[in-house]
Order: structure tokens, then C-alpha cells, then sequence
């Protein structure tokens, strides 16, 4: 493996352990522009103000969301990893027809994302998730 795609494969490491210990500033320096694109829901969180704004959402209802990395490849332009997105839902779920007050329940769920690189690049471009949208409901007993 040459010496860019080591590089590219530690930064993704480090966004994601970053994600675990909330540390917004860090996870926001691994982009060369801030993109969420939500395989699952077809949300995009383009610049670092959406993706911030996402940050937040995503820890209201789960603040001590975290990922384990299973597998991490890189190919091309392309970094992919496999992990369990765990969490305990401790604040409110906004769903779109209700809102789930916390239940003190945990998930762990099986889920892939792939982190692009603009060529020549060791910052992430594009960060796409790839998850079934009901699995974290499941997981909570509330479908």
C-alpha cells in the first residue's frame, strides 16, 4: 500500500474515533469540505454548518453514540469501512410522525459508509453511510 492511501486510511480512522468522543472541531478538520450524504434517507449535510447541525441531531436522541471498525479497505479515490454503531437512546427520538421520549435502551448495528478523497488528497471530500433506516428502531423494540 503506498504512502497516500496509509495516509487516507488514518484520517478516516481518526474522523471516526474522533465522531466517538464528540470532538466536532477535530472531525470537521478531516474534511477538505464537510459532506454527509445518508445513503438510507437520502439527506444531505453539505458545509460544516449542516454537518454540525447533524452532529447535533444524531447525538440528542443517542450522545454516547460511538462506532467499532470491523474492516477498513481502501481502492482509488475511495476509503470503505464496516463497523457497529452502538448508543444508548437517552434523549428524544424525533421520528416523522412523533417523538420517542428516551427509553434507556442500547443498539448495536452493523453498517458501512465510504469516505471519498478528492485525487492527490488525504482529506475526506464526501463521507456516504450506508444503513437500513429502520435498523436502529428494531434494535430499540420500537418497530
Amino acid at each position: 500500500m503506498n504512502d497516500l492511501a496509509e495516509r487516507r486510511l488514518k484520517t478516516v480512522r481518526d474522523h471516526m474515533a474522533l465522531e466517538c468522543v464528540c470532538d466536532w472541531d477535530a472531525v470537521i478538520a478531516t474534511f477538505e469540505h464537510p459532506r454527509y450524504e445518508m445513503y438510507g434517507s437520502g439527506q444531505v449535510f453539505d458545509g460544516e454548518e449542516e454537518v454540525r447541525g447533524y452532529f447535533a441531531a444524531s447525538r440528542t436522541p443517542f450522545p454516547d453514540q460511538a462506532n467499532e471498525i470491523i474492516a477498513l479497505a481502501h481502492d482509488g479515490d475511495t476509503a470503505l469501512v464496516e463497523f457497529w454503531l452502538t448508543g444508548t437512546h437517552l434523549g428524544p427520538l424525533k421520528l416523522p410522525n412523533r417523538v420517542v421520549e428516551p427509553t434507556g435502551k442500547s443498539f448495536r448495528v452493523r453498517m458501512a459508509a465510504t469516505f471519498e478523497f478528492r485525487p492527490g488528497s488525504d482529506k475526506i471530500i464526501c463521507e456516504r453511510p450506508y444503513f437500513d433506516q429502520s435498523a436502529v428502531l428494531k434494535a430499540l423494540g420500537l418497530i
